[in-house]
């Protein structure tokens, strides 16, 4: 039974990462430690674990087809992921869980706060609604510096670093953010968090089986969260991303603050 528990989990992962392009650590964590009875860094091992095989390719094929996703950048992010993971891999096992329980909930809420645009309501009413600006296509080492940020969180949270990735290409690289997510969920299918899970694992903090065992739920997971995500409108896309961010957040306070 409990094997089918990490099952269900995959699956609901999956369909988050689909939709959201975060590779799917950000519900497991939590759920790992709730549901399972985990510490935060067992829990971290067994996301980033679940995560090195291309979980969420079917999503990424479906994004592709709807074109969303520029390869080339992705890739670099991808690069800048494996090398920030050696760092977040290293600070996670030699700092204090509660420190980075603490940590992860306010990075979360500055997120989903800056999402619902909350100072736009302080506006005139009768300014107009902002228009979606052209991408911004920087210097290939800036996407590296991108991946590199995520991938130190992603270590750090055991999440696969989308988290930090799609923020950051819909406010500085002006992408939408269907296309940001679909960017992210891209870089996220090569073994980028190889390794953290190295680093977790000797420090005895992996189960194989159950890593195992959620990354066949995000494989399916994933196809069908890409698949709601594209009919989705961007705005509303956005909305439901913050609210989600902000549910996450506000568990981990109620848990470890």
């Amino acid at each position: 039974m409990t094997e089918i528990g990490y099952l269900l989990l995959g699956i609901a992962a999956g369909i988050l990462s689909g939709l959201f392009g975060i590779g799917g650590g950000i519900v497991m964590v939590p759920s790992l430690i709730v549901l399972f009875g985990m510490g935060i860094l067992d829990a971290n091992a067994t996301s980033l674990a679940a995560m090195l095989l291309p979980v969420g390719i079917l999503g990424v094929i479906a994004y592709y087809k709807a074109g969303l996703i520029n390869i080339r950048e992705s890739l670099w992010i991808a690069l800048g992921l494996f090398l920030g993971s050696f760092v977040g891999g290293e600070f996670a096992v030699n700092i204090s869980e509660n420190l980075l329980a603490k940590l992860y909930a306010t990075i979360l809420l500055y997120i989903a706060v800056s999402y619902f645009d909350i100072f736009s309501y302080f506006r005139n009413k009768k300014t107009p609604d902002p228009v979606q600006q052209p991408v911004i296509h920087k210097a290939f080492w800036t996407y590296i510096l991108v991946g590199i940020g995520a991938g130190i969180f992603a270590g750090l949270f055991g999440k696969g670093g989308g988290i930090v990735i799609v923020p950051i290409l819909i406010g500085i690289f002006h992408y939408d953010a269907k296309a940001a997510a679909a960017t992210s969920l891209a870089a996220l299918q090569l073994p980028v968090g190889l390794p953290s899970v190295i680093i977790y694992a000797n420090a005895g903090h992996l189960n194989i089986l159950y890593a195992a065992l959620i990354a066949l739920g995000i494989l399916g997971g994933a196809f069908f969260g890409s698949k709601i995500a594209v009919k989705l409108p961007s705005a509303i896309f956005k909305k439901a991303y913050a609210v989600f961010l902000l549910l996450v957040a506000v568990f981990m306070i109620y848990k470890y603050i």
